[in-house]
């Protein structure tokens, strides 16, 4: 999956949720996905910037979630998913999957 593929679908999902309240960065394959939800909408971009909540992962793991392929909990628990920072955005990532 490429960048600008999995951007495209984060703002597609991202422009019908409620705004998450900060920043979130999904990190895929060392790559920083950035939703920006403090404001009226939720704005994604590439970027390494610092955010609230930072989700590190495979592109593999990002598109089995995607899919419901494999259960969110069971990933991070098992590995697959690293969360650092506020884990109230990392509970927020749902609306933000389909």
């Amino acid at each position: 999956m490429s960048l600008e593929n999995m951007i495209s679908q984060f703002e597609k999902r991202a422009a019908t949720s409620e705004p998450i309240g900060g920043t979130l960065k999904f990190e895929v394959d060392g790559v920083g996905i950035l939703i920006d939800g403090t404001g009226d909408t939720n704005t994604v971009q590439a970027s390494d910037s610092e955010a609230d909540c930072k989700i590190s992962l495979t592109a593999e793991v990002l598109e089995k979630l995607r899919d419901g392929d494999i259960n969110p909990m069971m990933a991070v628990m098992g590995g697959q998913i690293k969360i650092s920072g506020d884990m109230g955005l990392a509970m927020k990532v749902q609306s933000l999957m389909g």
